[in-house]
């Protein structure tokens, strides 16, 4: 899809070499064949430090910003890490904002979570609730510390004029997802359980909590063509969720997975760990309304493209966990 927005602009993509920084950065330079892109790696530039992220912004005379880095994990890394996860990404955040706006960067697409609604926040999640209460537990300082960066978004514009978005994407599945068991979310981690216990010959899979909360699911190649289309379409500081708008439990989640995986054994449960927020969906129409996008992939699609993926790069995986 060509546009004419990102023609002879220099984008700078953090996290650009990631998940889904990956699959952005091919959607983008599919969109222009003169965009350049600029992304920082971490063993060049420490995003937490303010004097390399002024030497990114001078490398690469950046005219837009999509700030896609975060410290992030799964339930269980986000409980053994709280202190990480909130500091890392509030200073990342805060600091690239701030350098950007000292470098007069264009536009500045922010990144956020679901993670930062309260834990009681009414189904489907709205937007508007927002600032409603405190977040479920186990990610409230990383879901706090992305929210802040919402603050900041809205400050800088009234105060400075500068041109920033906050986009929430839902949870995203799909090609190079991290399998790492120690730090996945859980269909990574369940694709890799599954295709490690059928080829092992096992006859069962073990599966944290009851099962019982829903969750939403984005294919990430749905989530980076919204956030383009944001960039390209959206310049206001109102929060935008991204997401499916579908729901489903965790439980018929795991059972869809081991279909797909031709995994035949049982599912235990393992109910001394947490469930996290009990319900998880979103009200996915202020991006229709705000800059005409709405995800496409069907869910079970999706899950068949993420484990034949998995399949076909078993080697590499099992390698890097």
């Amino acid at each position: 899809m060509n546009s004419e927005y990102w023609d002879e602009k220099t984008v700078m993509v953090t996290g650009g070499a990631g998940f889904l920084g990956s699959h952005l950065v091919e959607d983008l330079k599919s969109r222009s064949e003169s965009v350049e892109v600029f992304i920082p790696r971490s063993d060049e530039y420490d995003l937490r430090d303010r004097d390399d992220i002024r030497q990114a912004y001078e490398d690469s005379d950046a005219d837009v910003v999509i700030h896609l880095a975060a410290s992030v994990g799964g339930i269980g890394a986000n409980r053994d890490n709280p202190g990480r996860y909130f500091y890392d990404n509030a200073v990342m955040g805060i600091e690239l904002i701030e350098q950007a706006r000292q470098f007069n960067v264009e536009k500045f697409t922010i990144l956020g979570t679901i993670c930062s609604y309260p834990e009681e926040t009414p189904v489907p999640f709205s937007e508007d609730d927002l600032f409603d209460g405190y977040p479920e537990p186990t990610n409230a300082p990383y879901g706090i510390a992305k929210k802040s960066l919402l603050t900041q978004s809205k400050a800088y514009r009234d105060q400075y004029g500068f041109n920033s978005i906050y986009l929430m994407p839902v949870n995203l599945y799909g090609p190079r997802d991290d399998f790492d068991l120690e730090t996945s979310h859980v269909i990574p981690a369940i694709i890799r359980k599954c295709i490690e216990a059928r080829e092992r010959g096992e006859d069962s899979i073990t599966a944290w909590g009851t099962g019982e909360p829903t969750r939403e699911f984005l294919y990430v190649k749905d989530a980076a063509e919204g956030i383009l289309d944001a960039t390209e379409r959206y310049d206001e500081s109102d929060p935008v969720n991204l997401g499916s708008g579908m729901e489903i439990s965790i439980r018929d989640l795991i059972e869809t997975i081991a279909d797909v995986t031709e995994f035949g054994g049982e599912i235990e449960w393992d109910t001394s760990k947490p469930d996290g927020q009990m319900r998880r969906r979103l009200d996915v129409s202020r991006a229709k309304e705000r800059f005409d996008w709405e995800a496409t992939t069907d869910f079970e699609d999706g899950l068949r493209e993420t484990v034949e993926w998995c399949e076909a790069n078993r080697q590499s995986i099992v390698t890097d966990s």
